[in-house]
């Protein structure tokens, strides 16, 4: 039990699950913003464009069953608005995550290297080259 207890402290406080654990609370805060980005800017305006359709009242409703004599069973809804409401938050996650991603790999993209026109052979070179022309020739 010891050995387990210290492979499991040695896996809780390296730097890698640290860093994983704070980015799933920063991921879990970021995804209440979008879910309020979605419910309360973006999705009025669609429902309003639409004829005032609230997304989350978008259902179908199954019909009740009779369970015996005076007892009904309760209605069941399929809930194709919330569908497409969730639908729209991982959209905008998703983008702003892509956006996100972009830009921090723009950042960290290394700026290649100009490349030089090769410079004009010395005249030794020259030389060389004529006495390896030569050579060949023979």
């Amino acid at each position: 039990m010891g050995k387990f207890l210290t492979e499991f402290k040695e896996f809780a406080v390296k730097g890698n699950a640290i860093d994983m654990a704070v980015g799933v609370i920063i991921g879990g805060a970021f995804g209440k913003i979008v879910s309020s980005l979605v419910d309360d800017i973006i999705m009025p305006p669609i429902g309003w464009l639409i004829g005032g359709v609230n997304f989350s009242d978008l259902k179908v409703t199954l019909p009740a069953e009779k369970i015996a004599e005076g007892i009904q069973m309760k209605s069941a809804t399929i809930n194709y608005g919330n569908f497409i409401q969730t639908l729209i938050d991982f959209l905008v996650i998703a983008l702003c995550i892509f956006l996100m991603i972009k830009a921090i790999n723009k950042i960290l993209r290394k700026p290649e290297p100009k490349k030089e026109a090769p410079a004009e052979p010395t005249p030794t070179e020259k030389l060389l080259t004529e006495i390896r022309d030569e050579l060949k020739k023979k």
